[in-house]
Protein backbone atom coordinates (compact mmCIF):
# COMPACT_ATOMS: atom_id res chain seq x y z
CA UNK A 1 0.00 0.00 0.00
CA UNK A 2 2.81 2.26 1.00
CA UNK A 3 4.82 1.51 -2.42
CA UNK A 4 1.28 2.11 -4.10
CA UNK A 5 0.92 6.14 -2.59
CA UNK A 6 4.41 6.63 -3.52
CA UNK A 7 4.82 5.35 -6.83
CA UNK A 8 3.15 8.34 -8.70
CA UNK A 9 4.42 10.86 -6.02
CA UNK A 10 6.67 13.98 -6.56
CA UNK A 11 7.77 16.74 -4.03
CA UNK A 12 6.65 20.17 -4.42
CA UNK A 13 9.80 21.18 -1.82
CA UNK A 14 11.77 18.35 -2.17
CA UNK A 15 14.70 20.30 -0.29
CA UNK A 16 12.62 20.03 2.84
CA UNK A 17 13.32 16.05 2.67
CA UNK A 18 16.72 16.76 3.96
CA UNK A 19 15.16 17.70 7.21
CA UNK A 20 14.51 13.69 7.62
CA UNK A 21 18.13 13.77 8.50
CA UNK A 22 16.81 14.40 11.86
CA UNK A 23 15.25 11.09 12.41
CA UNK A 24 18.97 9.36 13.03
CA UNK A 25 20.45 11.93 15.02
CA UNK A 26 17.24 12.10 17.70
CA UNK A 27 17.52 7.93 17.51
CA UNK A 28 21.14 8.38 18.22
CA UNK A 29 20.65 11.17 21.21
CA UNK A 30 17.67 8.63 22.61
CA UNK A 31 19.92 5.66 22.81
CA UNK A 32 22.58 7.71 24.19
CA UNK A 33 20.38 8.95 26.84
CA UNK A 34 18.95 5.07 27.28
CA UNK A 35 22.60 4.12 28.45
CA UNK A 36 23.33 7.17 30.81
CA UNK A 37 20.07 6.34 32.55
CA UNK A 38 20.96 2.47 33.34
CA UNK A 39 21.01 2.17 37.30
CA UNK A 40 24.64 1.46 39.03
CA UNK A 41 24.00 -0.27 41.88
CA UNK A 42 25.75 -3.29 43.17
CA UNK A 43 24.48 -6.16 44.75
CA UNK A 44 25.43 -9.36 45.40
CA UNK A 45 22.91 -12.03 43.80
CA UNK A 46 20.44 -10.76 41.07
CA UNK A 47 18.49 -13.59 41.72
CA UNK A 48 15.30 -12.02 43.31
CA UNK A 49 15.62 -9.53 40.27
CA UNK A 50 14.87 -12.33 37.46
CA UNK A 51 11.58 -11.81 37.34
CA UNK A 52 11.11 -7.82 37.58
CA UNK A 53 11.65 -7.49 33.42
CA UNK A 54 7.96 -7.17 32.67
CA UNK A 55 6.48 -6.81 28.93
CA UNK A 56 6.19 -3.30 29.94
CA UNK A 57 10.12 -3.05 29.81
CA UNK A 58 9.87 -4.78 26.93
CA UNK A 59 7.63 -1.73 25.32
CA UNK A 60 9.04 1.06 26.85
CA UNK A 61 10.51 2.58 24.10
CA UNK A 62 7.16 2.33 21.91
CA UNK A 63 6.37 6.43 22.24
CA UNK A 64 9.55 7.78 21.40
CA UNK A 65 9.63 5.47 18.23
CA UNK A 66 6.04 6.87 17.99
CA UNK A 67 7.28 10.18 18.26
CA UNK A 68 9.88 9.86 15.44
CA UNK A 69 7.53 8.34 12.66
CA UNK A 70 5.25 10.95 13.71
CA UNK A 71 7.94 14.07 12.92
CA UNK A 72 8.99 11.58 9.44
CA UNK A 73 5.44 12.16 7.92
CA UNK A 74 4.67 15.17 9.29
CA UNK A 75 8.68 16.48 7.20
CA UNK A 76 7.12 14.33 4.40
CA UNK A 77 3.77 16.39 4.55
CA UNK A 78 5.89 19.66 4.29
CA UNK A 79 7.28 18.88 1.05
CA UNK A 80 4.17 18.41 -0.35
CA UNK A 81 3.02 15.36 -2.38
CA UNK A 82 1.38 15.77 -5.20
CA UNK A 83 -0.02 13.56 -7.89
CA UNK A 84 -0.57 14.81 -11.33
CA UNK A 85 -2.36 13.90 -14.33
CA UNK A 86 -1.58 15.41 -17.93
CA UNK A 87 -4.24 16.61 -20.48
CA UNK A 88 -3.30 16.53 -24.02
CA UNK A 89 -4.59 18.66 -26.42
CA UNK A 90 -3.70 17.77 -30.14
CA UNK A 91 -4.01 19.85 -33.13
CA UNK A 92 -2.51 19.85 -36.17
CA UNK A 93 -2.89 19.71 -39.99
CA UNK A 94 -3.03 16.26 -40.78
CA UNK A 95 -3.16 13.96 -43.69
CA UNK A 96 -6.06 11.80 -45.36
CA UNK A 97 -4.32 7.65 -45.37
CA UNK A 98 -6.07 5.21 -46.80
CA UNK A 99 -4.48 1.45 -46.57
CA UNK A 100 -5.49 -0.61 -49.08
CA UNK A 101 -4.48 -3.72 -48.04
CA UNK A 102 -4.68 -7.37 -50.07
CA UNK A 103 -6.64 -10.30 -48.47
CA UNK A 104 -6.38 -12.85 -51.14
CA UNK A 105 -5.43 -16.59 -49.95
CA UNK A 106 -2.12 -16.10 -50.81
CA UNK A 107 -1.35 -13.74 -47.81
CA UNK A 108 -1.74 -16.52 -46.18
CA UNK A 109 2.08 -17.32 -46.85
CA UNK A 110 4.05 -18.63 -43.95
CA UNK A 111 7.38 -16.21 -45.58
CA UNK A 112 6.29 -13.82 -42.74
CA UNK A 113 5.44 -14.75 -39.20
CA UNK A 114 3.20 -16.29 -38.63
CA UNK A 115 1.75 -15.03 -42.00
CA UNK A 116 1.35 -12.10 -44.52
CA UNK A 117 -2.08 -11.19 -43.46
CA UNK A 118 -1.32 -11.31 -39.82
CA UNK A 119 2.07 -9.56 -40.38
CA UNK A 120 0.81 -6.92 -42.69
CA UNK A 121 -2.37 -6.04 -40.00
CA UNK A 122 -0.26 -5.54 -37.07
CA UNK A 123 1.99 -3.02 -38.58
CA UNK A 124 -0.75 -1.26 -40.29
CA UNK A 125 -2.30 -0.92 -36.70
CA UNK A 126 1.30 0.44 -35.39
CA UNK A 127 0.86 2.69 -38.12
CA UNK A 128 -2.13 4.31 -37.42
CA UNK A 129 -0.83 4.51 -33.85
CA UNK A 130 1.84 7.04 -34.74
CA UNK A 131 -0.05 9.12 -36.81
CA UNK A 132 -2.69 11.11 -34.04
CA UNK A 133 -3.76 14.13 -36.42
CA UNK A 134 -4.79 11.98 -39.45
CA UNK A 135 -7.90 10.54 -40.65
CA UNK A 136 -7.20 6.97 -41.99
CA UNK A 137 -9.50 4.78 -43.69
CA UNK A 138 -8.92 1.22 -44.86
CA UNK A 139 -9.75 -0.96 -48.27
CA UNK A 140 -9.06 -4.74 -48.05
CA UNK A 141 -9.37 -6.66 -51.69
CA UNK A 142 -8.95 -10.09 -53.32
CA UNK A 143 -10.84 -11.14 -56.16
CA UNK A 144 -13.09 -7.81 -55.72
CA UNK A 145 -12.93 -4.72 -53.12
CA UNK A 146 -14.57 -3.42 -50.38
CA UNK A 147 -14.16 -0.62 -48.09
CA UNK A 148 -13.64 -1.91 -44.42
CA UNK A 149 -13.79 1.80 -42.87
CA UNK A 150 -14.75 5.06 -44.48
CA UNK A 151 -11.76 7.48 -43.31
CA UNK A 152 -12.65 8.61 -40.13
CA UNK A 153 -10.26 10.33 -37.39
CA UNK A 154 -12.00 8.24 -34.46
CA UNK A 155 -8.68 5.86 -34.20
CA UNK A 156 -10.49 3.39 -32.33
CA UNK A 157 -12.18 2.37 -34.83
CA UNK A 158 -10.08 2.00 -37.57
CA UNK A 159 -8.08 -0.28 -35.02
CA UNK A 160 -10.57 -2.16 -34.30
CA UNK A 161 -11.33 -3.02 -38.35
CA UNK A 162 -7.97 -3.72 -39.09
CA UNK A 163 -7.89 -6.25 -36.34
CA UNK A 164 -10.97 -7.85 -37.47
CA UNK A 165 -9.66 -8.60 -40.96
CA UNK A 166 -9.78 -12.14 -42.26
CA UNK A 167 -8.99 -13.77 -45.26
CA UNK A 168 -11.93 -15.95 -46.71
CA UNK A 169 -14.32 -12.67 -47.10
CA UNK A 170 -13.85 -12.06 -50.68
CA UNK A 171 -13.79 -13.56 -53.29
CA UNK A 172 -10.37 -14.94 -53.98
CA UNK A 173 -8.26 -13.13 -56.26
CA UNK A 174 -5.99 -10.00 -56.66
CA UNK A 175 -7.70 -7.54 -58.31
CA UNK A 176 -5.27 -4.75 -57.55
CA UNK A 177 -6.93 -2.17 -59.70
CA UNK A 178 -10.45 -2.47 -57.97
CA UNK A 179 -8.41 -1.95 -54.65
CA UNK A 180 -6.62 1.30 -55.70
CA UNK A 181 -9.77 2.48 -57.06
CA UNK A 182 -11.76 1.83 -54.05
CA UNK A 183 -9.17 3.65 -52.05
CA UNK A 184 -9.54 6.71 -54.32
CA UNK A 185 -12.88 6.71 -54.35
CA UNK A 186 -12.63 7.36 -50.44
CA UNK A 187 -10.81 10.06 -50.95
CA UNK A 188 -11.42 12.10 -53.96
CA UNK A 189 -14.06 14.25 -52.09
CA UNK A 190 -11.24 14.92 -48.95
CA UNK A 191 -10.18 18.22 -48.43
CA UNK A 192 -6.96 17.57 -47.03
CA UNK A 193 -3.79 19.33 -48.04
CA UNK A 194 -2.29 15.84 -48.61
CA UNK A 195 -3.80 13.06 -49.73
CA UNK A 196 -2.01 9.10 -49.44
CA UNK A 197 -3.03 5.45 -50.25
CA UNK A 198 -0.62 2.95 -49.24
CA UNK A 199 -1.32 -0.15 -51.45
CA UNK A 200 -0.16 -3.44 -49.87
CA UNK A 201 -0.11 -6.67 -52.02
CA UNK A 202 1.46 -9.68 -52.65
CA UNK A 203 0.68 -11.01 -56.05
CA UNK A 204 -0.28 -9.77 -59.78
CA UNK A 205 -3.41 -8.22 -60.95
CA UNK A 206 -5.69 -11.02 -62.07
CA UNK A 207 -9.19 -10.04 -61.48
CA UNK A 208 -11.64 -6.82 -60.95
CA UNK A 209 -13.46 -4.84 -63.16
CA UNK A 210 -11.10 -1.90 -62.98
CA UNK A 211 -7.55 -1.80 -64.80
CA UNK A 212 -4.55 -0.82 -62.52
CA UNK A 213 -3.20 1.90 -64.88
CA UNK A 214 -6.59 3.00 -65.26
CA UNK A 215 -7.05 3.02 -61.44
CA UNK A 216 -3.58 5.16 -61.71
CA UNK A 217 -4.47 7.65 -63.89
CA UNK A 218 -7.57 8.74 -61.70
CA UNK A 219 -5.17 8.91 -58.58
CA UNK A 220 -3.14 11.26 -60.55
CA UNK A 221 -5.64 13.18 -61.65
CA UNK A 222 -6.89 14.03 -58.17
CA UNK A 223 -3.50 14.48 -56.69
CA UNK A 224 -3.65 11.39 -54.72
CA UNK A 225 -0.17 10.09 -53.59
CA UNK A 226 0.26 6.38 -54.00
CA UNK A 227 2.52 3.93 -52.12
CA UNK A 228 2.90 0.70 -52.70
CA UNK A 229 4.38 -2.28 -51.03
CA UNK A 230 5.14 -5.61 -52.71
CA UNK A 231 4.83 -8.50 -49.39
CA UNK A 232 6.57 -12.21 -50.19
CA UNK A 233 10.12 -13.71 -50.05
CA UNK A 234 12.33 -14.62 -52.94
CA UNK A 235 11.56 -17.84 -54.72
CA UNK A 236 8.80 -20.11 -52.79
CA UNK A 237 7.13 -19.95 -49.96
CA UNK A 238 4.89 -22.38 -48.10
CA UNK A 239 0.79 -21.57 -48.70
CA UNK A 240 -2.14 -22.85 -47.25
CA UNK A 241 -4.18 -24.20 -50.28
CA UNK A 242 -7.72 -25.99 -50.31
CA UNK A 243 -7.12 -29.75 -51.19
CA UNK A 244 -9.74 -32.25 -51.96
CA UNK A 245 -12.84 -32.52 -49.75
CA UNK A 246 -12.10 -29.13 -49.04
CA UNK A 247 -9.24 -30.21 -46.75
CA UNK A 248 -6.74 -27.28 -46.17
CA UNK A 249 -2.67 -28.87 -47.14
CA UNK A 250 0.36 -26.80 -47.03
CA UNK A 251 2.51 -26.46 -50.33
CA UNK A 252 4.93 -24.26 -51.94
CA UNK A 253 3.53 -21.73 -53.47
CA UNK A 254 5.85 -19.43 -56.28
CA UNK A 255 6.00 -15.68 -55.13
CA UNK A 256 4.72 -13.46 -58.11
CA UNK A 257 4.67 -10.14 -57.70
CA UNK A 258 4.10 -7.52 -60.43
CA UNK A 259 7.20 -4.99 -59.21
CA UNK A 260 6.83 -2.70 -62.57
CA UNK A 261 3.49 -2.91 -62.36
CA UNK A 262 3.72 -1.62 -58.36
CA UNK A 263 6.46 0.51 -59.59
CA UNK A 264 4.64 2.79 -61.80
CA UNK A 265 1.93 3.37 -59.91
CA UNK A 266 4.14 4.70 -57.12
CA UNK A 267 6.20 6.22 -59.61
CA UNK A 268 3.67 8.65 -61.47
CA UNK A 269 1.40 9.63 -58.76
CA UNK A 270 4.42 10.93 -56.44
CA UNK A 271 4.48 8.18 -54.26
CA UNK A 272 7.63 5.65 -53.67
CA UNK A 273 7.30 1.73 -54.06
CA UNK A 274 9.04 -0.25 -51.22
CA UNK A 275 9.61 -4.45 -51.30
CA UNK A 276 9.34 -6.04 -47.80
CA UNK A 277 10.91 -9.81 -47.45
CA UNK A 278 9.89 -10.23 -43.90
CA UNK A 279 8.35 -8.84 -41.09
CA UNK A 280 11.31 -6.80 -39.53
CA UNK A 281 11.48 -5.18 -43.36
CA UNK A 282 7.58 -4.77 -43.59
CA UNK A 283 8.01 -2.72 -40.13
CA UNK A 284 10.92 -0.70 -40.93
CA UNK A 285 8.71 0.26 -44.71
CA UNK A 286 5.75 1.17 -42.67
CA UNK A 287 7.87 3.74 -40.17
CA UNK A 288 9.66 5.05 -43.42
CA UNK A 289 6.16 5.98 -44.99
CA UNK A 290 5.38 7.54 -41.37
CA UNK A 291 8.56 9.76 -41.83
CA UNK A 292 7.98 11.07 -45.35
CA UNK A 293 4.28 11.82 -44.73
CA UNK A 294 4.92 14.11 -42.07
CA UNK A 295 1.96 15.90 -40.60
CA UNK A 296 2.12 19.10 -38.65
CA UNK A 297 1.11 18.81 -35.31
CA UNK A 298 0.60 21.13 -31.80
CA UNK A 299 0.61 19.21 -28.40
CA UNK A 300 -0.82 21.71 -25.36
CA UNK A 301 0.20 19.74 -22.35
CA UNK A 302 -2.18 20.50 -19.23
CA UNK A 303 -0.90 19.25 -15.91
CA UNK A 304 -3.11 18.97 -13.30
CA UNK A 305 -1.89 18.75 -10.00
CA UNK A 306 -3.59 17.09 -6.91
CA UNK A 307 -2.35 17.34 -2.82
CA UNK A 308 -1.72 14.33 -1.36
CA UNK A 309 -0.16 15.38 2.25
CA UNK A 310 -3.42 14.71 3.85
CA UNK A 311 -2.98 11.21 4.79
CA UNK A 312 0.59 11.44 6.16
CA UNK A 313 -0.81 14.20 8.20
CA UNK A 314 -3.22 12.23 9.28
CA UNK A 315 -0.97 9.54 10.25
CA UNK A 316 1.55 11.85 11.88
CA UNK A 317 -1.92 13.46 14.24
CA UNK A 318 -2.26 9.08 15.19
CA UNK A 319 1.46 8.70 15.81
CA UNK A 320 0.99 11.52 18.44
CA UNK A 321 -2.33 10.79 19.82
CA UNK A 322 -0.49 7.11 20.38
CA UNK A 323 2.75 8.42 22.29
CA UNK A 324 0.11 10.65 24.40
CA UNK A 325 -2.00 7.94 24.89
CA UNK A 326 0.79 5.30 25.93
CA UNK A 327 2.16 8.01 27.81
CA UNK A 328 -0.95 8.75 30.08
CA UNK A 329 -2.16 4.57 30.51
CA UNK A 330 0.75 1.62 30.53
CA UNK A 331 3.59 4.51 30.86
CA UNK A 332 2.48 6.81 33.44
CA UNK A 333 4.76 7.77 36.42
CA UNK A 334 3.40 8.15 39.25
CA UNK A 335 4.78 10.65 42.05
Amino acid sequence: MLKEYFEHIEFAYPRVLFLLLIIPVLAGWYISYANKMKATMRVSSIKSFRNTYSFKSKLRHIPFVCRLLAIACVILALARPQSHNDEKNIEGEGIDIVLCLDVSGSMLAQDFKPNRLVAAKRVALDFVKERPADRIGLVIFAGESFTQCPVTSDHAVIENQISQIDGGFLVDGTAIGSGLATSVDRLKSSEAKSKVVILLTDGENNGGLIDPKTAKEIAKSLGIKVYTIGVGSEGYATTPVSGPGGQVIMQQEKVNIDETLLKEIAAETGGQYFRAKDNQALSAIYHEIDQLEKTKLNITVNRRFTERFHPLALIAVGFIFLELLLQLTLFKQFP
